[in-house]
């Protein structure tokens, strides 16, 4: 009786222990191929390799492996890579790159299932890419409004380079450009000097417009003060002959009393202030009005 509860419990332990190594799980942000005696396991319809969705399936204890790839978007950082640019100026850059895994079996294959190995090819050919990208432009271009079109190029170009791994290239950014110790200094001082050349360009030009528009100015001023003058002159001639015309024909009609108001305001200018003095004779022309008031008298 014991020995058959001993066996028995051998048996459903045996059982258990086979069905839980033949009972897999992928999960969901996961597939997975199986391998079986180093050769990928391939479906029966189409004889391409078995790619396993995520849940719960069945394997040949000891006999398949099961390789669970993450078929998520994955990000590789590359820092201070040393580019050269057509001025054969040398610049590190700081890039990223997004891939995810395309094909499983291809990935496999050519990797060994093994994402380090993925990510050094996948590094090398968008370190290529860049240098060849890069050596067609110059520093100022680079970290121009071109930059993204270059980066467009540059994943256009590298997803096609690495599609025999099975992967697919999403984006490629560049997140930083520095210059060297050894060349900041002379690219600087360039800028500087250009900077420099420019700006006194620019005075320049300033310079030779204001004296331009001081001399438009100066030439204005002048007609404007000709044609015043000129005005002004007509017009007090206008005034000296209406003024004459009336003089001439207000003593025509009364010369006794134009020749009597005339000498009033004569004699208002003349004794306008307490303090003005005049010596004249008393039988001065200028008093002859108080030579008649007298005789009247």
């Amino acid at each position: 009786m014991f020995r058959n509860t001993t066996l028995l419990l051998i048996i459903t332990l045996v059982l258990v222990s086979t069905v839980s190594l033949s009972m897999f799980t992928v999960y969901e942000t996961d597939k997975a191929i199986l391998v079986r005696l180093g050769e990928l396991v391939l479906n029966s319809h189409d004889n391409k390799p078995k790619i396993i969705d995520p849940g719960l399936h069945f394997k040949i204890p000891f006999i398949d492996e099961v390789r669970n790839f993450d078929t998520r978007l994955s990000m590789l950082e590359i820092k201070s890579s040393r580019i050269f640019t057509v001025e054969k100026k040398g610049v590190l850059v700081d890039f990223f790159v997004q891939w995810r895994i395309k094909d499983l079996a291809l990935f496999y294959t050519r990797t060994n299932g093994i994402r380090s190995n993925a990510e050094a090819l996948l590094k090398q050919k968008v370190i290529s890419g860049l240098r060849a990208e890069f050596g067609k432009r110059t520093i100022r271009e680079v970290v121009s409004e071109e930059r993204g079109e270059l980066m467009n190029r540059l994943r256009n170009s590298t997803d096609r380079d690495v599609e025999h791994l099975g992967i697919n290239v999403i984006d490629v950014r560049v997140k930083r450009i520095d210059l060297p110790d050894e060349v900041s200094g002379s690219v600087y001082d360039r800028m500087r000097s250009e900077r420099e050349r420019e700006a006194s360009e620019i005075r320049s030009e300033g310079r030779a417009g204001a004296i331009n528009k001081r001399a438009e100015a100066d030439k204005e001023r002048r007609i404007l003060l000709a044609e015043a003058q000129r005005d002004a002159k007509r017009i007090k001639g206008e005034g000296d002959a209406k003024a004459i015309d009336i003089y001439a024909e207000s003593y025509n009609q009364a010369p006794e009393f134009f020749a009597f108001y005339r000498s009033l305001e004569a004699y208002r200018n003349t004794f306008n202030d307490k303090s003005d003095i005049l010596v004249l004779k008393p039988d001065s022309e200028f008093f002859k009005f108080f030579k008649n008031v007298e005789k009247e008298k």
